[in-house]
């Protein structure tokens, strides 16, 4: 590429086109005298030429005019220089006013210049942003599809990474954290049988009777008993209220374990705050689940037609409360069964919002509401059947609220406390004698 300079004529700049100015005076100054000098030839022809008398001596007179006339000659010269100067300056100063206009139109270019830049750099950083969130996203896209992939492997390793992987992807992906807590749950809610002797990892006598075919199928279930104990304690972890260095929580989401199988798992501390949390038809048969000092409120947990029939279940310390929702907390374990193991609220707190126990059967096992405080809310044991089993209120404190255990059918004694009087505390409705 090749830089021409342009012409005087292509310039976009307004020329000032002017003789120097001693040259313009001779100029003009030569023109008028050449002009006086043609006027006075020019008389002098029409007057025939007169002939001139010259006296023999100057008279004062004729010199005074002769002064004159050079001063007049001299000062008309002058006043043509003036002119000169006077027109020079005139057209300077337009000149100087053409520039000024010019470097106003030049801002106004430059301004606008500057806003076309800005715009089209603005529009290359939205590009750019759209650019980068378009590969995000297919990058989070690849990262579902990997761990979902994991997740369907026959490898319980691979299956064990998968979880893991999709954990860590809810984490970084905030749009679609709902998603792969979904598919944690699913996984949680496919098929799965305990293995036997749960408590110990050493093979039992047994095992050494068994077939080659059998052994393995114990094996199996416990490599996929590490799984999904591991995906509980991913999701536990993330709704614990002390992992203060947890990067982020899940609290406020929706957890579906409609119908899963609980082995053990720890939910110590959790949140359940917002969103909506399902353990309805969960079958809890084996080793310890815990639900210690956990909080419910502002959302609905229920464990509706829950199986409590093994293991040992603990709300011990857990935190019931109505919290600050427009929306009516509720849990519900309405139609559950507590058919064996050990079911314990020791210490917990009711003090606001529903606690639903409606319709559920006390067959067998033991159900703990022992030191636990009831002040406020609503504990309904509507129409439960109380037919087997122990269930114990002792060293709970009534201070408020209502326990209805009015309408509840009661074929074996609930153990309470003595109270003073022989009167049951305000707010313990039971069953008119």
């Amino acid at each position: 590429m090749t830089v021409e300079p342009i012409t005087t004529s292509e310039s976009p700049v307004p020329a000032l086109r002017l003789w120097g100015i001693r040259r313009s005076i001779i100029l003009v100054v030569t023109a008028a005298l050449a002009l006086v000098g043609s006027l006075i030839t020019a008389a002098l022809w029409y007057a025939g030429w007169p002939v001139i008398q010259r006296d023999a001596t100057v008279t004062a007179a004729t010199l005074f005019d002769l002064l004159k006339l050079v001063f007049a000659v001299v000062a008309g010269v002058g006043g043509v220089a003036a002119l000169v100067v006077a027109y020079r300056r005139q057209r300077v100063a337009e000149h100087t006013n053409a520039l000024a206009e010019f470097a106003h139109q030049l801002a106004h270019a430059a301004d606008l210049r500057a806003e076309v830049t800005k715009a089209l750099a603005e529009a290359a950083d939205e590009r750019a942003k759209i650019e980068t969130d378009r590969n995000g996203v297919r990058l989070f896209n690849e990262r579902f599809a990997k761990a979902s992939e994991q997740l369907g492997s026959e490898k319980a390793a691979v299956r064990l990474a998968g979880v893991y992987a999709m954990a860590g992807l809810a984490d970084d992906w905030r749009e679609g954290r709902q998603t792969c807590i979904d598919v944690l749950c699913a996984y949680l809610r496919m098929p799965y049988t305990p293995p036997p002797a749960v408590a110990s990892e050493a093979p039992s006598p047994a095992d050494d009777q068994v077939s080659l075919v059998a052994a393995e199928m114990v094996r199996t279930a416990r490599e996929e008993r590490e799984v999904r104990h591991t995906a509980i304690r991913l999701i536990g972890r993330h709704l614990n209220r002390l992992r203060v260095l947890e990067p982020t929580s899940w609290c406020g989401l929706d957890f579906d374990f409609t119908g899963a199988v609980f082995d053990g798992g720890d939910f110590s501390f959790a949140t359940f705050r917002g969103g909506r949390v399902s353990f309805d038809g969960a079958r809890f048969s084996d080793g310890r689940v815990s639900f210690d000092m956990a909080e419910f409120s502002d959302g609905r947990v229920s464990f509706e037609l829950a199986d409590f029939c093994g293991g040992e279940v603990s709300f011990g310390g857990a935190y019931f409360s109505g919290g600050a929702s427009s929306v009516p907390e509720e849990v519900s374990f309405s139609r559950a069964r507590f058919c064996g193991g050990e079911v314990s609220f020791d210490m917990a707190l009711f003090s606001g919002g529903a606690v639903s126990f409606d319709e559920a059967d006390f067959s067998d096992g033991r159900v703990l509401f022992s030191d636990a405080t009831f002040s406020g809310g609503r504990v309904s044991f509507s129409r439960a059947r109380f037919r087997g089993g122990e269930t114990s209120f002792g060293g709970a404190e009534f201070i408020g609220g209502q326990v209805q255990l009015d309408e509840a059918l009661i074929d074996v004694p609930l153990k309470f406390d003595d109270w003073i009087g022989e009167a049951p505390p305000d707010g313990l409705l039971l069953p008119k004698a």
